[in-house]
């Protein structure tokens, strides 16, 4: 390839958002999972298949891979969680990284060691018969032409994202004949995916089939969804779960929930409220104390859980929240839909000075008084507070 191509590679790579401070131990091995098994259950009135950890034992799992190579190509997020839950699953895992990048250090932290697991990209796509293409969308774009010659007759292309797939037009990645295409959509960061398997609990994960070539894709599927730490796994396509993810993380999941938070909080500060008082209501109070309540039972258990006035209030807001987003939400799924933020995220996550960009505008968050307000509330948490010192460093 040219040399202006291999650069726009390795600049899509560098160009991933950052990530938290890694630990230098190796973890453990996999610890002992709760096991269940295949179940058709109620999702609200519409009977859903899902596939859970006792269909697929470590032991199973060990025998269904003993002869495969899983070559997981980046080390983000999502590539690090995996790529580590898999070694500790006990199957064979070569890295494919960039070279001397963050992530090769990332790497090497966690035990990997260059020339027999840690490797170049193209490298580990050549050795692995399952290519787990784990890196972020605008680099899967920029690295596909070197990747896609090493995807040769049997072996099974995985992503956990449809983004490259579905919006194939723009990305230019089109699987060659002879090979399984699947996904493993894990409903979490990378950051959780690994932090819920060392608790040997488990995240909640999507899995659809592109192409099965060899009539075991599906199969395969699943069982590489409860290897890489899925607690339950249930069936979708490709392009269900782009559009879904695309929504949830554009909008409740992250950026409307930002949004909402902002709103309140400057709408109190504007009526008088001090800095702490305007963050304990809006955020704390929030993350603290609501939302673990409707992870744990639901939304009415939460409400029946608060006090009258309380629950009497959200009983009559939350339709008029619901009027005023809808039309919002309505007008992202059809963003998402078309294509537009497919084309938004491309173009902008490849620019050489992404990274600057982004980095601003964190920091515009970071830094805005809602925020730096939030710092000190998190450090007056029982938990960060030490008896002798006070506040902990």
């Amino acid at each position: 390839l040219p040399a202006t191509r291999r650069a726009g590679c390795v600049s899509a790579i560098a160009a991933r958002p950052m990530t938290l401070p890694r630990s230098a131990v190796v973890a453990p091995a996999a610890p002992a999972y709760p096991v269940r098994g295949l179940k058709t259950l109620d999702f609200g009135g519409q009977m859903e298949d899902v596939v859970e950890r006792k269909d697929y034992p470590p032991s199973k799992i060990q025998e269904m891979f003993k002869n495969d190579v899983f070559a997981v190509l980046g080390y983000g997020p999502q590539g690090r969680a995996q790529a580590l839950n898999l070694r500790d699953n006990n199957l064979n895992v070569v890295l494919g990284v960039r070279k001397d990048g963050k992530s090769w250090e990332d790497a090497l932290a966690d035990g990997w060691v260059p020339g027999q697991n840690l490797l170049s990209m193209t490298d580990a796509a050549a050795k692995g018969s399952v290519v787990m293409y784990l890196l972020s969308d605008a680099a899967q774009k920029e690295c596909w032409p070197t990747i896609r010659p090493h995807l040769t007759s049997g072996k099974t292309l995985y992503f956990s994202h449809g983004f490259s797939i579905v919006y194939h037009e723009q990305t230019g990645v089109l699987p060659p004949d002879g090979v399984d295409v699947v996904l493993v959509a894990p409903k979490g960061s990378g950051t959780t995916v690994r932090r819920l398997f060392l608790q040997g609990r488990g995240i909640n994960s999507s899995v659809a089939i592109h192409t099965d070539v060899s009539g075991k894709a599906r199969e395969r599927a699943f069982a590489m969804g409860i290897a890489v730490g899925s607690g339950y796994l249930y069936e979708t396509t490709f392009k269900k779960e782009v559009f879904s993810d695309l929504t949830g993380e554009r909008g409740v999941l992250m950026g409307a929930i930002q949004g909402l938070f902002r709103a309140q909080y400057d709408t109190l500060r504007a009526k008088g409220h001090s800095p702490s008082e305007a963050f304990n209501e809006t955020v704390e109070e929030a993350t603290q104390s609501l939302y673990p309540l409707i992870g744990e039972k639901g939304m009415d258990w939460m409400y029946a859980n608060c006090s009258g006035t309380a629950m009497r209030g959200a009983l009559d807001w939350a339709p008029k929240f619901y009027t005023a987003t809808k039309p919002i939400f309505e007008k992202l799924y059809e963003s998402v839909e078309s294509g537009a933020e497919t084309k938004r995220t491309l173009d902008i996550n490849s620019q050489p000075d992404y990274r600057k960009k982004l980095q601003a505008e964190l920091d515009e968050i970071a830094n805005s008084e809602m925020w730096r307000a939030g710092v000190t509330v998190r450090a007056l948490r029982p938990e960060n507070i030490t008896p002798a010192t006070g506040n902990k460093d």
